[in-house]
């Protein structure tokens, strides 16, 4: 766990960096400088692009991470490097040219509720191949143990240039409708930014040559699109159906309270990217029980991490939304659903590196896409009814049924668990913690507020996990701090 702990604390820093810029952003800058309307297509463009971004990646980067470490020779990694390159551009041209034939039935579709995307259609594809081809250079530097600066770029960069584009709209340098298209411009120079930083680290030697088990690569290639596109469904699919039922400013409303929450994620997104590649590397040497050790570690030190951040967002929410516009309040029930989505996700640990390397991948993307259709049943039933309190309880029940249908098939089919008694112990803390500090607020401004308490929070919950030893790894790194402190 050295290099998962040492890159996975770097990557979880940088990644609050990031998320802490980003809430300036989805808090304050895009509510009052964009204005609900443009913040909502802004959100729609964005959303739109990622549920696509798996057709135009043809699943490369995670294709690259099972694979890389599979071939012996130089050259062998050399033709595998150029294959996974090249080969998505040969499936874009068909791709796009499918979509010009179909644009005036895609565009009369999403537009029929909201006229106002008309103008921005185009740039979704456009945005969905920068954000494909990222994905495939951050994963070139990922197979070789650098996943710092990809991280860093995706978490920070985007939300620092998002800043100061929000920052013009203010100085009115560019309108809110050229913040649209500036912000497609930030995902292609995010693009080129990973792409020389790839190839710093491994210097290309472009050659298609057809790997020798193309055949096998393909075929999880094809899985591996599945497994995104139901991922990226089920993350921003509820935006998508907003779109078709309301007014496109409940997406604006909607998009702070998913945004909150998705700040819950944000551990198991830093340590996945490190512990995917050493979960496809001790799979291929089948090395069964580090594999288990590994997933109870993850699992454990995830659900700690997450716990803690989710209890200091649930605790302040109601002063939190008290510093936004008075119309985004609604979201507050929004926010504790998926809040808990993410959670249970979250504890399952690297379950999504396993099934994704393992033999037995196709039979779980199947359910997922099964799971897919349910979330667009329920959105569909839901939405109409209930707004976007009914997307985020569609949200919730679909993943939270995708989780639990991963994990049954891992510890089932793998022999593989990633629960312990402390996993018990974590979640009776943590709901104990919630208890004492949810139903009261400091009478103070609301930033004042959160901090104090979100300060005894820390105490509290560090204290009690510290003293139940939920996780050895957690109270080791705090001893070595302590330690330091001491000296």
């Amino acid at each position: 766990m050295g290099v998962v702990l040492n890159q996975s604390l770097k990557n979880t820093i940088i990644t609050y960096l990031g998320f802490g810029i980003g809430a300036i952003n989805t808090l304050y800058l895009y509510p009052i400088f964009l204005g609900a309307t443009y913040y909502a297509v802004t959100n729609y463009v964005l959303s739109a692009a990622n549920v696509i971004m798996p057709l135009f990646a043809i699943g490369m980067q995670n294709t690259l991470v099972k694979y890389y470490s599979q071939y012996k020779t130089e050259e062998e990694r050399e033709r595998f490097l150029s294959f996974t390159v090249i080969f998505p551009i040969l499936l874009c041209i068909p791709i796009g040219l499918i979509g010009l034939f179909y644009f005036d039935t895609i565009v009369y579709f999403v537009t029929k509720k909201n006229t106002v995307v008309k103008e921005f259609i185009w740039l979704i594809p456009f945005v969905a191949i920068c954000m494909a081809y990222f994905e495939i250079f951050y994963a070139w530097a990922r197979v070789h143990m650098h996943s710092v600066f990809g991280n860093f770029i995706k978490e920070v960069g985007l939300r620092v240039f998002s800043l100061f584009a929000t920052i013009a709209v203010y100085y009115e340098y560019i309108t809110a409708i050229e913040f649209v298209y500036v912000t497609a411009g930030i995902y292609f120079i995010a693009l080129v930014i990973t792409m020389w930083y790839a190839f710093r680290i491994k210097h290309p030697n472009f050659q298609f040559v057809i790997p020798a088990n193309v055949k096998e690569i393909l075929e999880y290639t094809f899985y591996i699109i599945l497994s995104g596109s139901v991922a990226n469904l089920l993350l921003d699919g509820d935006k998508l159906m907003l779109n078709q039922y309301m007014k496109i400013d409940n997406i604006a409303y909607y998009s702070v309270a998913t945004y909150i929450a998705l700040v819950i994620s944000v551990p198991s997104r830093a340590m996945h990217q490190i512990v995917y590649p050493i979960t496809a590397k001790l799979m291929h040497e089948d090395k069964h029980d580090e594999l288990n050790s590994l997933y109870k570690k993850t699992s454990i030190n995830l659900q700690v991490v997450g716990g803690f951040v989710m209890l200091c967002i649930f605790v302040n929410i109601n002063q939190l939304y008290q510093i936004v516009p008075k119309e985004y309040s609604g979201g507050i029930g929004v926010v504790f659903m998926i809040g808990l989505s993410k959670y249970f996700d979250l504890i399952l640990g690297n379950n999504n590196a396993i099934i994704f390397n393992s033999k037995y991948y196709r039979m779980v993307l199947f359910l997922g896409l099964l799971l897919v259709f349910l979330t667009v049943v329920l959105n569909m039933y839901f939405i109409p009814r209930y707004g976007i309190i009914g997307s985020a309880f569609a949200t919730l029940l679909s993943i939270t049924l995708y989780s639990l249908a991963k994990l049954l098939f891992v510890v089932k089919r793998m022999d593989l668990y990633p629960f312990s008694k402390q996993t018990v112990s974590s979640i009776g803390l943590t709901t104990l913690v919630f208890f004492l500090f949810y139903f009261w607020e400091f009478p103070l401004y609301p930033l004042i507020g959160i901090a104090l308490k979100s300060a005894l929070v820390t105490v509290v919950y560090l204290y009690l996990n510290y003293k139940f030893i939920i996780s050895a790894e957690i109270n080791g790194l705090i001893d070595g701090l302590l330690k330091k402190i001491r000296k």
